[in-house]
C-alpha cells in the first residue's frame, strides 16, 4: 500500500528491486506478484485495441546502429511501419486474434527490413501454419514431461553469452535426442518452443541467430523418424513463415551416412542460404569461425552445459504463459492461406519436395 515501489523489471534477468529492501519482504513479494500476474503474462490478443503501449528503444548504440545500417531502421520508419502494421491487422477480414504489440510486430519487419508487404505476408502465413499445424506450434508447454525431459537431455538450447556481433548462439547435440523415446513431431515442438522464448528479445530481432549443432553422436534412427508426408508439410512451414534472422548455420562432426542428405539441402538452398551453412570436419575447424570461449565448457567455453540448460528451464518456465496465449490467435482458415491444402504427391513431384522424395528412392 504504497510502501514499496517497483523500480525495475529486466526479463532477461527477472530482477525485481523494491525501493525499500528493508520494508516489509511480503510487500515486496506482493509488489513482485503482481507484476508477474498482470504484466509479464498479459497478453492483448484484439487485432484492434483502443489504443497500443507506447515504445522506446532502448537498446544500446551498436544496436540502434546495426538496424540503421541493415533494416533501414529509424525512429521515424519504425513508428510508421508499426502503424501500417496494425491498422492491417485491424482490417483483414481474416485475422480474428492477434498479438499488436511492439515486440511481436518488429518480429515481423525487422526480419524483412521494415517491407510491409513482405512483413504482413510473413504475419499470415505465420498465423496460419501455427493453427493448421497445431500438432508442431501448439501447446509449447515447458510443463509437459516430455518436452521438459528434451530440453533436460541437452539436445537444444540457447548459449547465455552473444556474439561479438551481438547475435544469439542456439546450441544442439543431435545425438542427445531419443529417437526411440520421442517423434518427429515432439522435435519440432521444441525447436517451436525455444524459437517462441527467445523471439521478443530485440537484440536478436536486430542481430540475427546463430545455430551450431554437435552431429558426432547421429544415428541412422534420427533420419528415420522423418515421414514424406513430414518433410512436405514442413518444407511448406518453413517458406517465409518463421520471423527470425538466420545469420549462421554451422554443422559439426556430420556422419557419412548423412552426407547424401545435407549435400541434396544445400543443392536446394539459395545462394545466399547456402552462404550461411558451414560444415566442418571437427571442432578445431569449427572454432575458426566461433569463438570457442562462448560453447559450453565442455566444447571449450566457460559456462556447463548443465549450467546453459539450468539457466534457459527458468526463462521458459518464465515466458511460458506468453508462450502458451499464442495459441490463442487466430485466422479464418481457407484456400487462399493454405493454397497447398488439396496438393497431392502428384501434384508436388517436381521441386524441392519432389527432390526429397527421388532422395527416400534412390
Amino acid at each position: 500500500r504504497g510502501t514499496a515501489k517497483l523500480l525495475t523489471h529486466d526479463p532477461r534477468h527477472s530482477a525485481l528491486v523494491c525501493a525499500d529492501p528493508s520494508r516489509n519482504s511480503e510487500v515486496c513479494l506482493a509488489v513482485a506478484v503482481w507484476w508477474y500476474q498482470h504484466v509479464t503474462t498479459t497478453i492483448d490478443l484484439s487485432k484492434a485495441p483502443e489504443s497500443y503501449a507506447p515504445y522506446t528503444f532502448t537498446l544500446a548504440d551498436k544496436y540502434k546502429i546495426m538496424a540503421q545500417d541493415e533494416l533501414r531502421e529509424d525512429d521515424d520508419m519504425r513508428e510508421s511501419a508499426l502503424k501500417q502494421f496494425r491498422e492491417w491487422i485491424a482490417k483483414h477480414p481474416l485475422i480474428r486474434k492477434c498479438r499488436t504489440d511492439a515486440p511481436f510486430l518488429l518480429r515481423f519487419l525487422r526480419t524483412k527490413k521494415f517491407s510491409i508487404p513482405a512483413a504482413t505476408e510473413m504475419l499470415e502465413k505465420y498465423l496460419t501454419i501455427r493453427q493448421v499445424y497445431k500438432q508442431w506450434f501448439s501447446q509449447l508447454d515447458i510443463n509437459d514431461p516430455d518436452l521438459e525431459a528434451i530440453i533436460d537431455s541437452g539436445y537444444l538450447f540457447p548459449l547465455p553469452e552473444r556474439d561479438e556481433q551481438g547475435r544469439k548462439i542456439i546450441f544442439s547435440n543431435a545425438g542427445k535426442f531419443d529417437t526411440s523415446r520421442f517423434t518427429s513431431a515432439q522435435l519440432i515442438k521444441i525447436h517451436s518452443m525455444v524459437v517462441e522464448s527467445l523471439q521478443d528479445e530485440e537484440e536478436s530481432q536486430i542481430a540475427g541467430y546463430i545455430h551450431v549443432t554437435d552431429d558426432s553422436e547421429l544415428n541412422v534412427g534420427f533420419l528415420g523418424i522423418w515421414s514424406f508426408t513430414d518433410i512436405r508439410n514442413l518444407a511448406h512451414c518453413v517458406q517465409n513463415s518463421l520471423p527470425m534472422r538466420q545469420k549462421e548455420n554451422h554443422f559439426v562432426n556430420l556422419p557419412s551416412f548423412a552426407n547424401k542428405l545435407s549435400e541434396f539441402i544445400l543443392s536446394v538452398l539459395s545462394d545466399k542460404l547456402r552462404n550461411r551453412v558451414f560444415v566442418h570436419r571437427g571442432w578445431e575447424e569449427a572454432k575458426k569461425k566461433i569463438n570457442p570461449k562462448l560453447l559450453p565448457k565442455e566444447y571449450g567455453g566457460t559456462v556447463p552445459m548443465a549450467e546453459c540448460i539450468a539457466l534457459f528451464k527458468q526463462q521458459l518456465k518464465e515466458r511460458r504463459e506468453i508462450v502458451l496465449a499464442l495459441d490463442e490467435m487466430e485466422i479464418e482458415i481457407n484456400k487462399s492461406t493454405i493454397p497447398w491444402a488439396d496438393s497431392t504427391d502428384s501434384d508436388i513431384a517436381s521441386g524441392v519436395i519432389g527432390s526429397f522424395r527421388k532422395l527416400e528412392v534412390d
